[in-house]
């Protein structure tokens, strides 16, 4: 074996390239090599013999009667020499030797050859790392970066930008992490891998690796919410009933959550069962806290959470940790209420499904109309009530009876409310027609004093009146 093919095979062994690749790489180089001593219009064939294991340069040229162009055409008296029963426009094939192609030529070539093994060695971990996006990898912190962290895999460098770390995590050369691939970017000198440390994936990827009924499929994740290094939500189902999800995530005595949280240099891991009901779902998600009432809002995506006044801590969580991660669970709007601050809420609203049940509309239109409360609605003039959407005069009476029906309190206390301000504006009014007539008493008295003295004022000179 020559020591040309011996060299071809040992690199497509090593670097993982493929030989018929490596070939194609050399016959270029060598025909780029070619044309560079000798010009682009030499019309020239290289091929890899694998006979031989050489490379093989053949120049063609016409046959004619009368040669113009040296390079390209020879004339029948020497194409004869060659071959006796040439013809002319016979095109005629001779070999070139590699070794005559000079030193600059010589140099082209091996310029070439290196460039295109780097490419194609380039292009075969683009290829293997692109295939790889949502697995973790391993490797020693190299060097920083504006952006990040540079990390040697190996083969290739991968980025761990600054926001994809986990908050307050520190490295330095020559630590080994593992990070998770998000992408894998063409760069012109080589592809950049993209990793995370900071991704809900990476916390899936975690569970899978050390937990067997999350591998195999048995317990599904069906949602990670995390605030990287802090704390994590992570929301668990499981296919069969004899396998309980949460208990088979922690392991036990916590020996399998226990890795994970490690790994994420102690992050606070909560497990949840996952529910296809919102409200159920939302009642495990806010766990530890024990939650009494939940409102669901399906067009809104919202939901208005009760909870005993002494677990409102528990419900919010350290500056709102706990419900903020139960919302990006569930990718809900949460609204948590205690419930005394609920009940004084909604005490005003008490029966208005009632009355908006008496007069057949929806309550909605009450309270865009303004009316949010009974007592509104009884201090309320008929012209005013007209404005409620789809009520009219017939249904007015309607609606009075039944307050008086469902809240007779209600209606007393603002009837009682209403007659203390008419009685209030009577009074104002006999007021104001009283401080009215002392005005005008006083000044007409006013006006009596400054004629008396006006009678028995003396000269300016001092002398009496007669």
């Amino acid at each position: 074996m020559s020591e040309l093919k011996k060299a071809i095979d040992q690199i497509s062994k090593d670097r993982g390239i493929d030989r018929d690749l490596l070939i194609d790489t050399l016959e270029e180089a060598v025909r780029s090599a070619v044309a560079r001593k000798h010009g682009e219009t030499m019309d020239i064939e290289v091929a890899f013999n694998e006979d031989s294991g050489e490379i093989e340069v053949f120049e063609f040229k016409v046959v004619v009667a009368e040669v113009h162009d040296p390079i390209s055409e020879i004339s029948l008296e020497n194409a004869r020499e060659h071959d006796p029963n040439a013809q002319l426009d016979d095109e005629m094939g001779f070999p070139v030797r590699i070794e005559d192609l000079g030193r600059i030529a010589a140099q082209s070539a091996k310029q070439v050859i290196i460039q295109r093994m780097r490419d194609a060695e380039q292009e075969i971990i683009f290829e293997e790392y692109k295939d790889r996006l949502g697995e973790i990898t391993s490797g020693i912190v190299q060097r920083r970066d504006r952006t990040g962290w540079i990390i040697n895999l190996g083969r290739t460098e991968a980025l761990l930008p600054k926001d994809e770390q986990i908050p307050r995590e520190r490295y330095k050369r020559g630590d080994r992490v593992q990070a998770y691939i998000i992408d894998v970017l063409k760069e012109s000198r080589g592809p950049q891998v993209v990793v995370s440390r900071s991704h809900p994936d990476y916390m899936i990827e975690l569970f899978k690796r050390e937990v067997p009924e999350v591998a195999d499929g048995t317990v599904k994740i069906m949602g990670v919410a995390r605030d990287p290094g802090l704390r994590a939500k992570v929301a668990v189902m499981s296919r069969d009933r004899d396998v309980d999800p949460v208990g088979a995530c922690v392991g036990i005595r916590g020996s399998r959550i226990q890795n994970v949280v490690q790994e994420m240099k102690g992050e606070r891991i909560d497990i949840v069962v996952w529910s296809p009901d919102i409200a159920m779902y939302a009642q495990h998600a806010l766990s530890p806290a024990v939650i009494t009432r939940i409102t669901v809002d399906d067009e809104e995506e919202a939901l208005e959470v009760v909870c005993p006044d002494d677990q409102l801590t528990l419900a919010i969580g350290r500056k709102g940790q706990n419900v903020k991660l139960a919302a990006k669970l569930l990718g809900w709007k949460i609204d948590i209420f205690t419930e005394s601050r609920y009940g004084e809420l909604n005490a005003s609203r008490k029966g208005m499904d009632q009355v908006a049940s008496v007069a057949e509309i929806p309550m909605e239109s009450f309270f865009n109309a303004g009316f949010e409360s009974l007592e509104s609605i009884v201090r309320a003039t008929n012209e005013e009530l007209l404005a409620i959407n789809g009520l009219t005069k017939s249904k007015i009476g309607d609606i009075r009876f039944a307050i008086n029906m469902i809240s007779p309190e209600i209606a007393a206390a603002a009837a009682a409310i209403m007659e203390e301000e008419a009685n209030a504006l009577e009074d104002a009014a006999t007021a104001a027609a009283a401080d009215a007539k002392a005005v005008e008493a006083t000044d007409g008295e006013d006006i009596g004093e400054a004629d008396a003295d006006d009678d028995t004022k003396t000269p300016a000179n001092g002398e009496e009146l007669q």
